[in-house]
């Protein structure tokens, strides 16, 4: 399945596509299913096609070769499927939401496999100050991080004075919300979807039009790939 389909049609298209349109979308009027697919939708709508043109500064297409996770002898890519193959295992994307809310603002997503780490977040990177007080170093932007999964939480990366003589020291410390110290229960993903199926709440789920923009916005970028015609960068598993 995975060689016919790669790691932009596997993830970017679908998963993180989504992810980026809640980053993004406008409050909607209510939280019924369809007002929040609406605004969903006009994310979409405004996300920048990456033409031929863009393809050297605006993406990186990678493939897996021999290397170590974990410490353990990793095969490559291709070694595993046994042939030489273009199928990009990671995908790295700069997007552009043309609305008047996120003009000029990027967005980078990422998806690979056999990385250093497993995980799936998002994070929001506040703007630099324009003067740094502190001198180099020390105005580290803020950043808002959200921890899908694994070890679901919330942080809030924050410059903060080391206490002491010694003069003005600043790092930046999380504000850590951590659900595994909650008392309650996270579910799992799929457990989570049944029961929005069970519910027939279908805020989570794409409206045909939604998976229309998606797909519209995915197979430009496919066909100018292709038209460039160079192959992955190779990276090392892990």
């Amino acid at each position: 399945y995975y060689d016919k389909s790669g790691a932009l049609r596997d993830m970017v298209q679908n998963h993180i596509l989504q992810l980026l349109c809640l980053v993004a979308l406008e409050s909607p009027n209510s939280m019924d299913a369809d007002a929040i697919r609406t605004e969903k939708l006009k994310v979409l709508s405004a996300l920048r096609r990456v033409g031929p043109n863009d393809i050297a500064s605006k993406t990186v297409r990678g493939q897996y070769k021999a290397g170590l996770v974990n410490g353990q002898k990793a095969a490559g890519y291709a070694d595993e499927v046994g042939k030489a193959t273009r199928t990009e295992t990671f995908v790295a994307i700069k997007a552009e939401v043309d609305n008047w809310r996120w003009a000029g603002v990027p967005f980078y997503l990422r998806t690979g496999k056999r990385m250093k780490s497993r995980r799936s977040e998002i994070v929001v990177q506040f703007k630099d100050t324009p003067v740094s007080l502190f001198g180099a170093g020390g105005d580290a932007p803020d950043r808002l991080v959200l921890r899908l999964q694994p070890d679901e939480a919330v942080k809030l990366y924050l410059n903060v004075k080391e206490p002491g003589p010694g003069g003005l020291r600043v790092k930046q410390v999380p504000l850590n919300l951590s659900y595994a110290d909650l008392t309650v229960r996270y579910p799992d993903a799929y457990e989570r979807l049944l029961m929005d199926v069970v519910r027939g709440n279908l805020s989570l789920f794409m409206r045909r039009d939604e998976v229309e923009a998606a797909w519209a916005w995915a197979d430009a970028l496919l066909k100018a790939w292709e038209d460039e015609g160079s192959a992955p960068i190779a990276y090392d598993a892990g």
